[in-house]
């Protein structure tokens, strides 16, 4: 009878234990799975607020810094077949616009003078200081003091014209018009002098630190100069403007009417006008910006898409002049057809 009793209470331990374990087991098994769904959760939250949650990051372990994959494919397979020894500029520098990358460059160090492309900084500088681009601008006599003489590129408005902001701002950068750089600095700084000390204190955030600005124009003076290398960086600053990119993108823009002119002007692109067709092998010419004075010879600014990337190409220094052929056009052909190959 006692070991009867015995093996009944051995058996009830054994059930116990056993109950015991399987109570434990369902805690933990709980436990984890709770705690899995709310590290769930919170990833959720997370993918949906972050501001960067089309980017998925890789923590590298070694050095705690991540690596962002792009979600979209970034062509990187483009080749330029041309040498640059053989552009007729002397000084030229193509970058990607994606990451500024420089490609190809020949004397990109070198300082030029930059003729009308200074007017890409006048113009960014302009956007970036005007409020109110629809504000009308009153053209005085002393606007244009000196600039027919030097023999400037002008737009066609005149002494008393009363003209919106960003019509001079097409002047500016399509026909190169000088009464449009001046009008638009003596409105923004007071005088063309304060506007340019604007332009050189732009230049230094930027880093251009071979560059030096004495007049909104680009007429020559040898204390006004910098190099493509500078105005490549400079240009892709200034393409991150929505306002600064479809004026440098545009071919051709009519003013709203003025005072002197009722029926408004059309101004066009001198870079579009040049080219008998901006499609290139492969892409397509998107903007640009030509310069010319006898010391800083032919000059080109441009903007291309080949395949699905943009690049930027400056060349400055190529002989010629308005009446012989356009030598910074031809070398901005034969380097962006050579990518398209």
């Amino acid at each position: 009878m006692v070991r009867k009793v015995k093996k009944k209470k051995s058996g009830i331990r054994i059930f116990v234990a056993l109950l015991l374990i399987v109570v434990i087991a369902v805690f933990v098994y709980k436990y984890f799975i709770t705690s899995g769904n709310h590290q769930i959760l919170e990833k959720e939250y997370d993918d949906n607020t972050s501001p960067y949650s089309s980017l998925k990051i890789t923590p590298d372990s070694s050095d705690d810094k991540t690596t962002p994959l792009p979600t979209t494919k970034i062509e990187t397979n483009i080749s330029v077949s041309i040498s640059f020894d053989k552009l007729n500029s002397p000084n030229a520098i193509l970058l990607r616009l994606t990451d500024d990358s420089v490609l190809v460059q020949k004397n990109s160090e070198d300082k030029i003078y930059p003729a009308s492309l200074t007017k890409i900084m006048t113009a960014i500088v302009v956007i970036e200081n005007l409020p109110d681009l629809k504000e009308e601008v009153k053209l005085t006599k002393s606007t244009f003091q000196g600039l027919y003489e030097a023999d400037a590129s002008m737009a066609g408005f005149g002494p008393g014209e009363q003209v919106r902001a960003i019509d001079l701002l097409y002047g500016v950068m399509l026909p190169s018009g000088a009464e449009c750089c001046i009008g638009l600095a003596n409105q923004i700084a007071g005088s063309e002098q304060d506007f340019v000390k604007l332009m050189n204190q732009k230049a230094a955030d930027l880093d251009m630190n071979n560059t030096h600005f004495e007049n909104t124009t680009g007429l020559h003076n040898e204390n006004h100069y910098t190099t493509v290398k500078d105005l490549a960086f400079l240009l892709s600053y200034a393409l991150q403007n929505d306002i600064f990119r479809e004026v440098f993108t545009s071919s051709s823009y009519s003013t709203q009417p003025t005072n002197r002119h009722p029926d408004g002007i059309t101004f066009y692109s001198t870079m579009f006008k040049r080219l008998s067709d901006q499609n290139i092998m492969g892409g397509e010419i998107l903007g640009g910006k030509t310069g010319y004075t006898d010391e800083a010879g032919l000059c080109l600014a441009s903007l291309a898409k080949v395949g699905n990337q943009e690049y930027i190409l400056i060349t400055a220094g190529a002989k010629g002049d308005h009446d012989s052929e356009q030598y910074n056009i031809t070398d901005a052909l034969a380097v962006y057809n050579s990518m398209g190959e």
